[in-house]
């Protein structure tokens, strides 16, 4: 675990944050059972792999949401391999000891079709509204011009915040009809935690 949660900081709002260190050999796999071993769980109704992340032979970052959890509690799993024997400290960003990529690791750049602008639009949604709430007016005008670029639309922040993250659901549903069902719990949220 790490972030908020680790360091003791966390609250209502905060999502959760872990990493994962896994022997070179074993990654693919662990990759691979991620969404099977956490859906024995609780259903997930969400599981993105980070575009950049694809790149790398030795790092994936997975988002996942499930399903009756609070938006706020979406997962970021960081999954890192390392050698076998040794182990990244908390936070790190790469392994530990020689790595795949120095063994000629060529990594599949491989189009995710799970990596979709306007879930990621929406995810700027949720968290506008926990900057709202956290009283960070600032990080939430950046997070709300990110979202609405990423779904082509137009138009400023206005500063009342229910009214722009609700436009800016509407612009990521009409931008992606697939996700009409995400964006009115974003709607939702909205409506029930922030002022007009």
């Amino acid at each position: 675990m790490r972030g908020s949660l680790a360091r003791g900081t966390a609250d209502p709002y905060s999502d959760i944050d872990l990493a994962w260190a896994v022997p070179y050999a074993q990654f693919d796999d662990c990759v691979a059972a991620v969404g099977p071993c956490l859906g024995a769980v609780r259903d997930v109704v969400s599981l993105r792999s980070d575009p950049e992340a694809q790149r790398s032979c030795d790092r994936r970052l997975l988002f996942l949401t499930f399903r009756d959890m609070p938006l706020f509690w979406r997962l970021d799993l960081e999954i890192t391999a390392v050698a076998d024997g040794a182990v990244d400290p908390p936070g790190a960003v790469g392994p530990t000891g020689s790595g795949r990529a120095q063994d000629g690791c060529t990594p599949a750049v491989v189009e995710d079709p799970e990596w979709s602008l306007a879930a990621s639009a929406l995810a700027n949604a949720v968290a506008v509204v926990k900057a709202v709430l956290r009283g960070q007016p600032e990080v939430a005008e950046g997070l709300l011009e990110r979202g609405l670029r990423r779904v082509g639309a137009d138009g400023a922040v206005s500063g009342r915040w229910r009214v722009d993250v609700v436009r800016l659901a509407d612009a990521a549903a009409h931008h992606e009809p697939a996700q009409r069902p995400l964006a009115d719990q974003v709607k939702r949220l909205a409506t029930e935690l922030l002022q007009e």
